[in-house]
């Protein structure tokens, strides 16, 4: 099977050398996002709902420059620096996803990426 790299101007540049989104038959492999602003480069984290709001946006940019979208995610990956957010973590991702939620796991981490508090990664299938 061929592999196709995907990108999207619309998400942040990766910060090391790693795609966006790998492209394997139907099947999508997204790299872990922050909320890193594609626009201005500097993170977004006023809170960890509009943290959590910025993963997601990135995310549905690269899904879109795989002609997919939230619907088509068949697993998630969380990764938070503080279980005490998963409440609101939890919230902000629940608004993308409106039935036939995926699979997930959600795992606590000492530190991620830009001192992010919050890392997302998706699988999804056409």
């Amino acid at each position: 099977m061929e592999k196709k790299i995907v990108t999207s101007k619309n998400a942040p540049e990766p910060i090391g050398p790693y795609s966006h989104a790998v492209l394997i038959g139907n099947t999508l492999y997204t790299s872990g996002q922050v909320a890193k602003d594609a626009v201005t480069g500097q993170m977004v984290q006023s809170d960890i709902k509009s943290e959590t709001q910025k993963v997601m946006e990135n995310l549905l940019a690269i899904l879109k420059e795989a002609d997919m979208d939230f619907t088509n995610v068949v697993k998630t990956t969380i990764y938070c620096t503080d279980l005490a957010n998963f409440a609101a973590i939890n919230e902000t991702y629940g608004f993308y996803f409106t039935a036939n939620f995926p699979a997930r796991e959600t795992v606590q981490v000492v530190k991620l990426p830009l001192n992010a508090n919050v890392e997302i990664s998706v699988v999804a299938v056409k």
